[in-house]
């Protein structure tokens, strides 16, 4: 089932999010509705709201309020695109010059504030303290796991284990968030939320395992950002810690040098190295590791085409080509 094919399972929903999007986009400072605009219609594949759609309608949700809660996941991942890019430095992404490269830094940090506000001022209309305790909880980790991965930043001593850490945190949370109101707002058992959330985080983590093979082995065009970025910014990535664990002595120097110091001055042998040792094997290996986890974790939900959708969204995540 390709990706067109499972939102075409909750194409409604789906037109229903973007009509919530564009009226709680507004602002009445121009340049908040300018920039904001810019960014969630800079185009994307969506995956997050597209969880929350299915999975709700998978525990045969029949209200709208899965509508409002996939628009707030998506505030919420476009608020850490924003200052993700300004703290990265970034000037690509999607295929488009960043917000950052376009209004400044400042103006994208302010403006990814007000995404997080105003997710937050949607949240308060549910009426629910069970989903701002999950949201909440989801944004303080993302917020952790953003630190802990420039704590990371140049340090060629980080470990898998460091940073499986920092994956689960900055990606895989909001996924498991996703997935879990979706339980939560079709009032479902807490072993079929439980199920749901772990379906989430297996997905969230598979998908940015991939993340991390691409940007070595994507087509730049494609994968809409600039290859080597994370090798530019000096992020000790799976592939580069499983390369320099496994290298000659030369090739360790290679790559320790090129964590330590940033930048693409290598990025063409860097590749080669990353490859032939294994490193993006490796990671994908363990991404379909994670598919696996995800797909099971389904096994407590009933039949249903929105169930096929999310198995299907779970093989899409680790076959993606950008």
């Amino acid at each position: 089932m390709t990706l067109e094919q499972i939102r075409a399972l909750v194409t409604a929903d789906f037109e229903a999010v973007d009509r919530v999007i564009k009226q709680r986009l507004h602002s009445q400072v121009a340049l908040v509705d300018q920039v904001a605009t810019y960014i969630i219609h800079a185009g994307g594949k969506r995956l997050r709201p597209l969880l929350v759609l299915l999975a709700a309608r998978a525990c045969g949700h029949q209200a709208r309020a899965h509508i409002d809660a996939a628009a707030i996941i998506e505030f919420i991942h476009t608020a850490t695109l924003l200052h993700d890019d300004v703290v990265d430095d970034s000037s690509l992404r999607r295929g488009r010059d960043t917000a950052n490269a376009v209004f400044g830094n400042p103006t994208s940090v302010l403006v990814g504030d007000f995404l997080y506000s105003r997710a937050f001022q949607m949240m308060v209309d549910f009426d629910r303290m069970r989903i701002m305790q999950i949201l909440a909880d989801a944004t303080n980790a993302i917020a952790e796991g953003e630190v802990l991965q420039l704590m990371n930043a140049r340090d060629a001593n980080t470990t898998e284990i460091r940073y499986i850490e920092v994956i689960q945190r900055k990606t895989a949370r909001l996924f498991e968030a996703g997935a879990r109101i979706a339980a939560v707002l079709s009032d479902q058992s807490p072993a079929i939320e439980d199920s749901l959330a772990q379906y989430g985080k297996h997905l969230g983590t598979a998908f940015q395992l991939v993340d991390d093979t691409l940007d070595y082995e994507a087509n730049e065009e494609s994968l809409g950002k600039h290859l080597g970025d994370d090798l530019a910014e000096g992020k000790p990535t799976l592939p580069l810690i499983y390369a320099l664990q496994h290298g000659n002595p030369a090739q360790q120097t290679l790559i320790r040098h090129a964590i330590e110091q940033g930048g693409r001055e290598h990025l063409a042998e860097i590749t080669r190295a990353v490859a032939s040792l294994g490193g993006l094997a490796y990671t994908a290996a363990l991404a379909a590791q994670e598919a696996d986890q995800a797909l099971a974790a389904l096994a407590s939900l009933r039949e249903s085409p929105y169930k096929q959708g999310l198995c299907a969204l779970a093989r899409f995540a680790v076959a993606r080509k950008n």
